[in-house]
């Protein structure tokens, strides 16, 4: 349906045993769409279990990466499907931008930014507490699963890009870098 209404563009792919088509995400205005659907429907999600979410969230000021990691594992296995990351490689990375900002901004006291321009680039999301603790997550999708390599190109974007710079000049006192690697329903998190 999605294809047939223009929300996905398409090919079919030659040499396989069944119709088979290829299906991208077709420009920026619909990928914005989809990443509102995706964050619109996590709010919703997010709202049956807002003590779990609440407890995964306060770990980021924190530094309790065991804690990130563990959660949102278990986020992943119970939430998700492995068809909900069907996308072209470089587009896998969104499906996850958009679950992890739908679950930080349920703290309606921190500002939570997409993109926000920071340092020297666009640091995937950008969290400011009242309590001046700026955080910067940079995510990525490990294609080959190596989700610590992934995780280490992350934190080094951070520091290349000064993405913690930007907060700084904010006026955030402490600041907390973390690099989150995905793969299907596995993830890792890294702090620096």
């Amino acid at each position: 349906m999605l294809y047939a209404a223009g929300y996905l563009t398409g090919e079919h792919v030659e040499n396989a045993d069944a119709e088979v088509f290829r299906l991208w995400i077709p420009n920026g205005e619909i990928r914005k769409l989809f990443a509102s659907l995706v964050q619109d429907w996590f709010r919703e999600t997010t709202r049956a279990d807002a003590s779990g979410i609440n407890r995964f969230c306060e770990a980021f000021p924190v530094g309790d990466v065991p804690a990130i990691q563990e959660m949102l594992q278990d986020y992943l296995w119970e939430s998700i499907s492995i068809r909900d990351t069907a996308a072209r490689t470089n587009m896998k990375e969104n499906f996850y931008h958009g679950m992890l900002l739908g679950l930080l901004q349920s703290q309606g006291v921190w500002s939570v930014q997409s993109n926000m321009e920071t340092g020297i680039g666009y640091s995937d999301i950008s969290i400011r507490t009242p309590k001046r603790t700026g955080i910067v997550i940079e995510l990525k999708y490990a294609r080959d699963g190596n989700l610590e390599k992934a995780c280490m190109e992350a934190l080094k974007q951070i520091e290349d890009r000064k993405y913690a710079e930007g907060l700084k000049r904010r006026g955030m006192k402490k600041i907390m870098k973390y690099g989150i690697a995905f793969c299907e329903k596995e993830c890792m998190v890294v702090m620096a």
